[in-house]
């Protein structure tokens, strides 16, 4: 009779965190996407400038949002990592329903301050604990469902809180989606179990970055310089980045290109045919980018690289086309092509940024990626988008000025697609190293 190793959850436990941490970065997103599906209504009721919505959908969430991944990554890899997520959740929750009292800009600003803050604590800490609970061979499949919040979150946004905008205003909006994330960290906190670090891993004692002398800005320079020698690390914060300054810049300006570009065009239906092209295609893409990986890469490391390579050379042309088209139905059509393709990279690059770090900043390995990647694009891409926009919509108009600020941005992807297919190169070389450890 086997003894079970207490140290490894059964099957079910397991299904079950994967399941309820999905939700946590469903709502992670559900709250973030927000701002982006309010703006017209933001914009026209607080007099705001598309260089304040800009600011407040980029840099105003990311500042805070990248500066505390850091600390917190590090409190999450030496304590209770469950804990961590749930006082997270319930802080960016929390502010997301103050996000609909406010009447000016400096509270909206403050309000997102506070709810970059909450999710400081929310992606790194979350991935970390899925790979304790999942074995190397599982990780890319649990992370790409875990990345499905995502889109499953930007869609929900979309169908639920535009849905309740259009009904009784944006403020309840911020109010009715941001209540279920208190309740989900109740429940996160009650139910599941902190699992043991490095518990699917051969190096499960002590490495380099593990013991008391390990911490501080010490500890984020030491492990920075680690991580980026890692070729295949390396490329995929450059490609991660660039493909998000494209894919953040038109997650938060998206509503408005079509409020101003089809301005006939009833607003429920691209509310309703966005969520469902973002929730299913998106969803659907972020799964299968996963699965074919796990499974093309059994016999080729390669594939962690090429297949999100050619998914942004797809993605690219398609998010090109919609912005530009002037037939509101074809550009929602060419739109759900390009939700369908953004979405490939994500289980497979979130499984690498894990399996090729040291067990004892695994934390701080994603901490260290979301930092690089969301200063680019969380806070650059949206920010510079509104900037070009405010400064060609005098001379162009609204809908021009914006749509050469999201064509701007979209060429990232390109450079991006092109750098997934260099890490095609490295990656087999980094992947026997950390199986030889």
């Amino acid at each position: 009779m086997t003894t079970p190793n207490p140290a490894r959850p059964g099957a079910g436990h397991r299904g079950y965190v994967l399941f309820l941490l999905t939700f946590v970065s469903i709502m992670n997103y559900v709250d973030r996407q927000l701002i982006g599906i309010l703006s017209p209504a933001i914009k026209q009721d607080l007099q705001l400038s598309d260089w304040e919505l800009g600011l407040l959908k980029g840099v105003a969430f990311a500042v805070l949002y990248t500066l505390l991944s850091i600390p917190i990554a590090r409190l999450a890899d030496k304590y209770n990592r469950v804990s961590i997520v749930s006082l997270a959740l319930a802080t960016w929750s929390g502010f997301t329903v103050v996000s609909g009292l406010v009447s000016n800009f400096m509270q909206l600003a403050l309000a997102r301050f506070a709810v970059s803050i909450g999710e400081a604590g929310g992606t790194a800490p979350i991935h970390s604990i899925i790979s304790d609970y999942f074995p190397k061979e599982m990780r890319t499949k649990a992370l790409a469902i875990i990345g499905m919040g995502v889109p499953l979150g930007a869609g929900l946004a979309f169908l639920v809180g535009g849905g309740i905008s259009q009904a009784y205003g944006w403020r309840v909006a911020f109010i009715a989606m941001g209540l279920p994330g208190i309740a989900l960290a109740v429940l996160l906190k009650l139910t599941v179990r902190e699992p043991v670090r490095g518990a699917y891993d051969n190096a499960i004692g002590p490495d380099a970055f593990s013991g008391p002398q390990s911490g501080g800005f010490a500890l984020f320079l030491s492990a920075l310089k680690h991580l980026w020698a890692i070729p295949t690390w390396r490329l995929i914060v450059i490609a991660v980045a660039a493909a998000t300054f494209s894919s953040a810049a038109t997650g938060a300006w998206i509503v408005d290109l079509f409020a101003r570009a089809h301005p006939h065009y009833p607003m429920g239906i691209v509310f309703a045919v966005l969520g469902l092209s973002i929730g299913i295609g998106f969803t659907a893409g972020t799964f299968l980018g996963g699965w074919l990986v796990e499974r093309l890469s059994i016999k080729n490391k390669a594939m962690y690289g090429i297949v999100p390579a050619a998914a942004l050379a797809v993605n690219v042309p398609t998010t090109l086309i919609w912005i530009w088209f002037n037939d509101p139905v074809m550009a929602l059509v060419m739109q759900s092509v390009g939700a369908a393709t953004v979405g490939f990279y994500f289980g497979p690059c979130y499984a690498l940024i894990q399996s090729l770090a040291p067990v004892s900043i695994r934390t701080m390995s994603t901490a260290i990626f979301f930092l690089i990647v969301n200063v680019i694009g969380l806070g650059l891409g949206p920010t510079l988008v509104g900037g070009v926009s405010n400064l060609l919509a005098p001379a162009y108009g609204d809908a021009s000025g914006l749509r050469v600020g999201l064509t701007l941005v979209t060429l990232t992807s390109a450079y991006s697609a092109y750098v997934f297919w260099r890490m095609s190169k490295t990656v087999v070389d980094d992947w026997r190293i950390v199986e030889a450890n």
